[in-house]
């Protein structure tokens, strides 16, 4: 019964880990370190060093811990940089994906769990946006994820594999207890970014675009924090082993804030101001992603905990500091 987790040393993947661990549910990390951290996984929990793409080691590592479901974070994620390196990310998402589903055949596990993006719906016309709205990605990453969704439902047809597809909205916040968070250099995330510009961590926030057509003129996204997000990991795996089938959901709490609304909660949490500079828009960068989350709510026992600004912000926050401490003293 043991859970492959990919990527467990990084963001969201270290989340997931120390929730299985928590949970008492055998698990074994993969990952290759490329933007993941050691120290964010709980010392006990087996580690392997390598790659998704790897076909061999992951079979010998499914048949060595007899691995019977697999939760696939592994992945680029950067929409800017997607579309500089396209090739990139149909290597790191799309061929590695492939190859990791046929291991996964090859070895007879039969639940997945796969870490997918609303990117794949491009600049929806219609928000919320439900799942069955048209999947049209306006980056290489969102097309690389979409391709992996379209892979993975083929070859649970043709396999027996049985399957759930999580749909992001924006990643957030960090554990509330403190033990893992976002630990990415030059990390991309808006309410990072801005607690680091906050802690004098970096110099200035850059706002990309006040033009588009929304209330305040700056992006809307829908913000869930990490904990909540990998607490639908937890109960979708549930559902599979309990016979459910295969299926996609939408990730997010079906309330969306403005850049500037984020900016806002920060200042309200650190209690200062600090430098924010307004640029143009960046290419890929949709005006609205908010989740219709009817679908996750009507299947899956799921329950956030954390669907608020402010309460995301401020375990972000905290993280920060504790990231920062924690770097200080090693150097």
């Amino acid at each position: 019964m043991t859970v492959l987790v990919t990527g467990g040393a990084g963001y969201i993947g270290s989340h997931m880990v120390h929730e299985l661990a928590e949970a008492r549910e055998p698990v074994v990390v993969l990952d290759n370190l490329s933007s993941g951290f050691r120290f964010l996984i709980p010392a006990e929990v087996p580690f392997v060093l390598g790659n998704t793409g790897d076909r061999d080691l992951v079979v010998g590592l499914i048949r060595e811990h007899r691995v019977t479901a697999i939760v696939h974070f592994a992945a680029s994620i950067v929409v800017p940089e997607s579309l500089r390196d396209p090739l990139g990310y149909y290597r790191n998402n799309t061929m590695n994906t492939t190859m990791l589903l046929d291991a996964a055949v090859a070895t007879g596990v039969k639940h997945f769990i796969f870490s997918s993006t609303a990117a794949v719906y491009g600049n929806p016309a219609q928000v919320p946006v439900a799942e069955e709205a048209p999947t049209l990605p306006i980056s290489p990453y969102g097309t690389s994820k979409l391709m992996s969704e379209i892979i993975l439902h083929d070859t649970a047809r043709a396999h027996g594999l049985r399957f759930v597809v999580l749909r992001y909205f924006n990643v957030a916040g960090a554990d509330p207890f403190g033990r893992t968070g976002q630990a990415t250099p030059a990390a991309t995330h808006l309410i990072k970014v801005a607690c680091e510009v906050a802690l004098g961590r970096r110099a200035k926030l850059e706002v990309f675009g006040t033009d588009y057509p929304t209330p305040d003129g700056t992006c809307i996204r829908d913000y869930v924090h990490v904990s909540d997000l990998v607490r639908a990991h937890s109960v979708a795996l549930a559902y599979l082993r309990n016979g459910g089938a295969s299926a996609t959901f939408n990730c997010g709490y079906g309330h969306g804030a403005s850049v500037r609304e984020v900016i806002a909660a920060v200042r309200r949490a650190v209690g200062h101001d600090f430098l924010v500079e307004t640029a143009g828009r960046r290419d890929g960068d949709p005006a609205a992603l908010v989740a219709d989350v009817t679908r996750i709510k009507a299947t899956l026992d799921w329950q956030p905990q954390y669907a608020d600004l402010d309460t995301i912000v401020r375990h972000a926050l905290s993280w920060e500091r504790r990231l920062a401490k924690r770097q200080a003293a090693t150097g």
